[in-house]
């Protein structure tokens, strides 16, 4: 069917203004645009390292013909004017309760079928591991793949980070830094589909999303990834970092990414930080990835 003609007329108006703040806060390299459906539905998995990142990965589908449709608070959507945009381009509200999830259910069902790219960040909100990679995944991206069969491509970003650091106050534009995004392949899912959608099968297929996005990010910054996933709960960390909790994709319902300011100003942070430490380490701006 393809996205509404509202729908898309605002997304055409806001990328209008979006797109050339973009392009003058930071450069962009992309690649693997063709690995990309075409002509269907398709979830997006990218890693979550700073708060303007869903900006980067919005703007990357965008230019490649696909509407981005986000998970986001339903709270926003009671905000005046902010809620009338996000309702205009079917931006997707979460609640906790089990009527809302099945409502946003319906809605990521809705966009699929029209082509759209729904986007949710597996991690639920910004990494915790000290040295940016992946964390541990909540069940929601598995849950709606599983439940619509549409296919799910694993997306790393890095680079945006060093502009503004997670939990940053402000923006570092001097030197010019670059967004660098890498599509993967569909994930294999094929294994869980039919499966009754037990805790076991969701953990088993988000594991899946995560490996391929861990993946791609270490192709990305040409380094290794550990071996083992970081884990908040095991390392007694609240999951949300600093800034305030947001709904995310557990096993009740779709994941939301943490697109919000923290509240507080903590000082950027190093990529070197311990990978045993259960605290943030305050330091300097990221510098990971290539320039």
């Amino acid at each position: 069917m393809g996205e509404p003609r509202g729908s898309r007329a605002m997304f055409t108006f806001l990328a209008s203004w979006v797109r050339p703040v973009m392009n003058a806060l930071m450069g962009k390299e992309w690649h693997g645009q063709e690995r990309l459906p075409r002509g269907a539905g398709v979830i997006v998995c990218p890693n979550h390292v700073t708060e303007i990142d869903p900006v980067v990965v919005g703007h990357f589908l965008y230019n490649q013909g696909i509407m981005p449709h986000f998970l986001a608070k339903a709270s926003l959507f009671k905000v005046p004017v902010i809620g009338w945009i996000l309702r205009t381009i079917r931006q997707i509200p979460v609640e906790r309760v089990s009527a809302g999830a099945n409502r946003s259910l319906e809605a990521a069902r809705d966009v699929l079928a029209d082509g759209g790219g729904i986007i949710i960040y597996p991690e639920g909100t910004l990494t915790r591991d000290p040295d940016m990679w992946p964390m541990k995944g909540r069940t929601g991206a598995a849950r709606l793949a599983l439940q619509t069969g549409a296919p799910v491509v694993p997306i790393a970003q890095w680079g945006a980070h060093e502009v503004f650091p997670r939990y940053a106050k402000r923006f570092y534009l001097v030197p010019r830094k670059r967004a660098r995004v890498l599509v993967g392949d569909p994930v294999d899912l094929s294994e869980f589909q039919g499966a009754p959608l037990t805790r076991t099968t969701l953990e088993a297929a988000t594991d899946r999303i995560i490996d391929a996005i861990t993946e791609l990010l270490a192709e990305l910054r040409g380094e290794t990834p550990p071996g083992e996933r970081w884990d908040p709960a095991q390392k007694q960390q609240e999951r949300m970092g600093r800034g305030p909790e947001t709904p995310n994709g557990d096993a009740t319902g779709p994941a939301v990414p943490h697109g919000s300011a923290p509240e507080d100003g903590a000082a950027p942070e190093d990529g070197s930080a311990r990978r045993n430490g259960a605290r943030d380490v305050p330091g300097a701006p990221a510098a990971g990835g290539t320039a």
